[in-house]
């Protein structure tokens, strides 16, 4: 399979572009989606933020009280601006509609890179399988990326979203943004159709082109397992070393240099990235960048 591709995306431009597990965890006490207009309303929101965040939907899932998406995309910062763009426009949605400005609170979002193919495919039949979560058997379970897949649609009722006067598309989708040029194709029921948005194709040449392969490998996993790798480890706080190595790495991207010989000025904007990024703390954090914890407070603190 090819784990890093040439993509078009969605705003314009081609880029290599690598795959990325997005979650949207932490509502274990509470429900979010109480309804089907709450399924489709985040289904649409993960389509609207892919296309502002200039990213590819490949798969997700929507369930009661939370969400997994996987994603092409150009770097991690757009991964990352995908996924807080997610908790943002779902917390406006909950908190206009049922009146609660704190539904979002606790809620975490996380992107992580699917560095290996093990990971990617994995990721891939992982994100659909979380429709058990709800009760469903997979195939059938309505608020899933997974039909798309190996063009399991029906298209023929569809309507092409593009070709709905503005107030229309605004109602079915909304939003304000100007949907008037996208290729998304919506339902007899308003809904989207996943394969109108999905890019499929990733899933389909990662399986080899075999549906046999993409059901065997969802029948196959360990859903304990794979939940520690895609949810629960990402939100588990490196050792120091760990941390400074994605550190290094980070900075020798940006700036081609270890963030040790940085001066204050970048330091600072390359903590501010790992402190909404990773799981980590003050005393870490000084540690790590080699700042004083009460600097590092103070900067956290610092709104930006």
């Amino acid at each position: 399979m090819k784990r890093i591709v040439s993509v078009q995306l969605p705003r314009g431009g081609i880029a290599f572009a690598a795959p990325f597990h997005i979650s949207m965890e932490g509502m274990e006490a509470r429900v979010l989606c109480r309804d089907e207009k709450d399924y489709d309303a985040v289904v649409k929101i993960i389509c609207v933020c892919a296309r502002r965040a200039n990213v590819l939907v490949v798969i997700y899932v929507v369930v009661s009280n939370h969400c997994h998406i996987a994603i092409l995309a150009a770097s991690k910062e757009d991964a990352d601006r995908f996924a807080r763009e997610i908790k943002r426009m779902a917390g406006m949605w909950f908190s206009k509609r049922y009146g609660d400005n704190g539904i979002m609170r606790g809620v975490d979002v996380k992107a992580i890179l699917l560095s290996d193919n093990f990971h990617v495919r994995n990721a891939l039949a992982y994100i659909p399988r979380n429709a058990l979560d709800n009760g469903c058997p997979v195939a059938d379970y309505e608020w899933s990326g997974f039909r798309a897949m190996f063009s399991q649609e029906d298209l023929s009722e569809s309507r092409l979203l593009s070709s709905m006067k503005y107030r229309e598309r605004r109602a079915v989708m909304h939003t304000d943004d100007d949907l008037s040029d996208v290729p998304w194709r919506i339902d007899a029921n308003g809904r989207l159709i996943p394969s109108s948005f999905c890019a499929r194709w990733y899933l389909e040449q990662a399986f080899e082109k075999d549906p046999a392969f993409f059901l065997k490998t969802i029948g196959s996993q360990d859903s304990a397992q794979m939940h520690y790798i895609f949810v629960e480890k990402p939100r588990s706080m490196m050792t120091d070393n760990d941390l400074l190595a994605t550190v290094d790495e980070v900075s020798d991207r940006w700036y081609h240099q270890g963030v040790a010989g940085l001066p204050l000025e970048k330091k600072i904007r390359l903590l501010m990235y790992i402190r909404h990024t990773t799981k980590t703390s003050v005393p870490q954090l000084a540690r790590v960048f080699g700042l004083k914890r009460e600097m590092v407070a103070t900067i956290i603190s610092k709104p930006r």
